[in-house]
């Protein structure tokens, strides 16, 4: 059985579909509520990595007031800029994300998880 966590935020529709269908198919994840318990820069730059992306950018949520806030639309900041960003604004980071060892999947659609189990 994987031992598995998920980055979760309850008031999240995709993010509560999740979680239910991770339960439904017999796992009981650590939840951590990102909104609660920020995540520190490390810990985006590891899921980054387990996401498999080539950016923290790939990350974002670019509908949130804060990437127009924040000014994260340019092209011109760095890597660290952009975590940073995160760390400050937690809302900015996608979300739900499913981490099991070193892969990690965004619940978007919900299913997709299923294939790092």
């Amino acid at each position: 059985m994987p031992n598995l966590t998920i980055i979760h935020n309850p008031r999240c529709s995709k993010s509560r579909q999740t979680l239910q269908l991770l339960q439904d198919k017999g796992f009981a994840p650590e939840i951590v509520e990102y909104l609660k318990t920020p995540l520190s820069g490390a810990q985006i730059a590891q899921i980054v990595t387990q996401l498999g992306f080539d950016s923290a950018r790939q990350l974002l949520r670019k509908g949130e007031d804060a990437f127009k806030e924040k000014g994260l639309n340019n092209p011109q900041l760095t890597e660290q800029q952009i975590i940073q960003a995160m760390v400050e604004a937690p809302k900015l980071i996608e979300r739900p994300i499913v981490i099991n060892q070193d892969k990690a999947a965004i619940g978007r659609p919900p299913e997709s998880v299923l294939d790092i189990l």
